[in-house]
C-alpha cells in the first residue's frame, strides 16, 4: 500500500513539473515580479513660488542648497522679486524637498532643504529640480552656497561670496571683496574695485577676471594646473616656479589670491561700466524673469 501511495505522489510531482516546463517553453511568466516606481501618474508635477520684499541698501542676499540653476537680474530698484519653479516626476517627489524664504532687517535668505518625505524616499528616490530667478537691487552683497547648477548674476555694488557650485559661475560685476571657492565649472567675474581682497580656490575650470580701469592689485597664484595670462596693458605675468605665478596690476595693492586651480586664469579689462539694461539681462542675453 505504501508503494502505491509513493508511486502516485511521484506521478503527481512529474505532472506538475511537466506543466511548468510546458508553460516556460511557451514564454509565459510563471512567477511575475512587479516593480514599483516613484512615478505615480503620467506627466510631471510642478509648482511655483512668487514673493516680493523691500530691501535696504547694502542688504545681504543668500541663496543656498538649490538643486538647479540660479539666475539673478539687478537694477536700480529697492524691491526683491522672487520666482522659483520646482519640477518632479510626481507630487511625492516634490515633497522630498522644500524651499524656505526668510526676510529680515539684515537681508534675504532663500534656502533649499529636505522636505516631508520618508527616510527611504529621501535616500533612494529622485529629488525635484529647482530653478531660482531673482530680481534684486544693485546695492547688495551676494552669497551663494551649495548650488547644483550654474549661477549667473548681473552687476552688484557690494561683496560677493560663491561657494560649492556644480556649474559655471558668471557675475557681471562685484565691488569690494570676493570669495570664490569650490566651483566645478568655468568662472567669469567682473571687479570694479577690490577692497579687502579676492580669494579664489578649488576651481575645476577656467577663470576670467574682468577688472575695472581703477583696479590696483597684486595677484599671487599657487598650485596651478594651467597658466595665468593677461590682456591688460602694462601688466607682466611672472612664473616663479612650476604652478606659481604673480602679477602687478596698476599700482599694486589689493590682493588677488588663487590656489588649487585646474585651469587657466585670464585677466581682461572691463570695457565700460555695466549699463542698467545689461544688469537686467545678465550674461544670458535676454530677460530671465517670467511674466
Amino acid at each position: 500500500m505504501k508503494k502505491i501511495v509513493l508511486v502516485v505522489l511521484l506521478l503527481g510531482v512529474a505532472g506538475i513539473a511537466g506543466v511548468v516546463r510546458s508553460h516556460s517553453k511557451n514564454g509565459s511568466r510563471v512567477w511575475p515580479i512587479v516593480i514599483h516606481s516613484d512615478k505615480q501618474s503620467a506627466g510631471n508635477a510642478r509648482d511655483e513660488i512668487r514673493k516680493s520684499f523691500d530691501l535696504v541698501a547694502g542688504a545681504r542676499v543668500e541663496v543656498s542648497g538649490i538643486n538647479g540653476w540660479v539666475k539673478i537680474e539687478t537694477s536700480d530698484r529697492k524691491t526683491a522679486d522672487i520666482y522659483i519653479e520646482r519640477l518632479g516626476d510626481s507630487q511625492e517627489v516634490l515633497n522630498r524637498r522644500k524651499i524656505t524664504i526668510e526676510n529680515t532687517a539684515a537681508g534675504l535668505t532663500i534656502r533649499g532643504e529636505k522636505g516631508d518625505g520618508g527616510f527611504i524616499s529621501r535616500m533612494f528616490g529622485s529629488n525635484p529640480t529647482e530653478h531660482v530667478t531673482l530680481r534684486l537691487p544693485k546695492q547688495i552683497s551676494l552669497v551663494t552656497n551649495g548650488v547644483n547648477g550654474s549661477v549667473t548674476s548681473g552687476g552688484i555694488d557690494g561683496s560677493l561670496e560663491v561657494n560649492g557650485v556644480n556649474g559655471k559661475v558668471d557675475v557681471a560685476q562685484a565691488s569690494g571683496s570676493a570669495d570664490i571657492n569650490g566651483i566645478n565649472g568655468n568662472v567669469s567675474v567682473g571687479l570694479s574695485r577690490i577692497g579687502k581682497g579676492v580669494d579664489i580656490s578649488g576651481i575645476n575650470g577656467n577663470i576670467e577676471l574682468q577688472l575695472g580701469e581703477e583696479v590696483n592689485a597684486t595677484l599671487e597664484a599657487h598650485g596651478m594646473n594651467g597658466r595665468v595670462t593677461s590682456e591688460l596693458p602694462n601688466v607682466v605675468v611672472d612664473k616663479s616656479s612650476h604652478g606659481s605665478y604673480s602679477a602687478r596690476i596698476g599700482n599694486g595693492g589689493g590682493s588677488i589670491s588663487a590656489s588649487g586651480i585646474n585651469g587657466n586664469i585670464r585677466l581682461t579689462r572691463m570695457t565700460k561700466t555695466v549699463t542698467s539694461d545689461q544688469e537686467k539681462l545678465g550674461s544670458w542675453g535676454k530677460p530671465a524673469f517670467p511674466t
